[in-house]
């Protein structure tokens, strides 16, 4: 937490997005390395976690689970099985369970992936 000295030099204040639920800067300033995901939370059996995409392809991956992906900002360029499919922000996609998917390149913003494991 950045803390700031008061106006008459006594005491803090929290600095700007540093409160709980305030924003707290860029996805770039946040999530600093693109696709490597940070854990939100844990629901029962599933995960949610928060990525940056920064335009670079990945390569193709298969999972025995479903996998729902959320798009807050930007957007996910994602080849489904062979199938091209563009999630734009505030959508959501789900993967199949056993459903071959890659990131094709220009997947911008930021990504939220809730899946069980």
């Amino acid at each position: 937490m950045t803390q700031a000295r008061g106006p008459q030099g006594g005491g803090t204040e929290e600095a700007a997005g540093g409160g709980p639920g305030e924003a707290r800067g860029s996805p770039a300033e946040v999530l600093p390395r693109a696709w490597s995901s940070t854990a939100l939370a844990r629901v029962g059996t599933a995960s949610v976690r928060v990525l940056r995409m920064d335009a670079l392809p990945v390569e193709e991956e298969r999972h025995d689970e479903a996998e729902v992906l959320l798009v807050l900002d930007g957007r996910l360029e994602l080849s489904v099985d062979g199938q091209e499919v563009t999630v734009g922000p505030g959508e959501m996609y789900v993967v199949g369970a056993g459903a071959g998917h890659a990131v094709r390149p220009g997947s911008r913003g930021t990504l939220v992936i809730l899946e069980r494991g």
